[in-house]
């Protein structure tokens, strides 16, 4: 059985955008994105709501470039197939793509149950869902130095969750990886 996992990046004070929107705080290093990348290449399935995977998309067209930050993940991105769950897009332009216009919990049990890969879930909103359903297996955040005193909270408010730390990474920037499993 597949695990849904959500990562994140995330504030000291636990937003994953600033009050304008903004994630471009959230870059990750060098060291960070080839740490991301080998986290999430057995990721076998995306679900992105809409403002997540539009901002992912550009992998899409994403020219590689030997020893370029961040490269490797295009092949990462073209590996996966992705879910968008949006009421208002109307089409997707990346392969191995499908809108949902719903949140299915039961549909997402299913996907977990007969997924020979992990899934991602990607985007505060939905991943707020999926931990209310209590779909989440574990949390993978990346968490930056610096408190953003308010914007998009990365995990909903109303859901207490007991977890486990599993793993743990501190990097040169400051920034610390976190994983936790739910349920413990």
């Amino acid at each position: 059985m597949a695990k849904l996992i959500y990562v994140a990046t995330t504030s000291l004070d636990g937003y994953v955008e600033d009050k304008e929107g903004k994630i471009d705080w959230g870059a990750p290093s060098e060291e960070v994105s080839v740490f991301i990348n080998d986290l999430v290449r057995p990721i076998g399935t995306y679900l992105f709501g809409r403002r997540m995977y539009e901002t992912m998309v550009s992998w899409e067209t994403f020219e590689a470039v030997p020893d370029q930050p961040g490269s490797d993940f295009a092949a990462v991105w073209h590996s996966a197939d992705k879910v968008v769950y949006s009421k208002t897009l109307d089409v997707v332009s990346s392969a191995r793509t499908r809108i949902e216009r719903d949140f299915d919990a039961q549909a997402i049990s299913t996907l977990k149950s007969t997924s020979d890969h992990d899934i991602c879930v990607g985007g505060a909103e939905l991943a707020g869902q999926a931990i209310a359903a209590g779909l989440v297996d574990e949390l993978r955040l990346f968490v930056l130095p610096l408190v953003l005193g308010g914007g998009k909270r990365a995990l909903p408010n109303d859901v207490r969750l007991n977890l486990q730390l599993l793993d743990e990474r501190r990097f040169n920037c400051g920034r610390v990886y976190l994983r936790y499993g739910l349920g413990a």
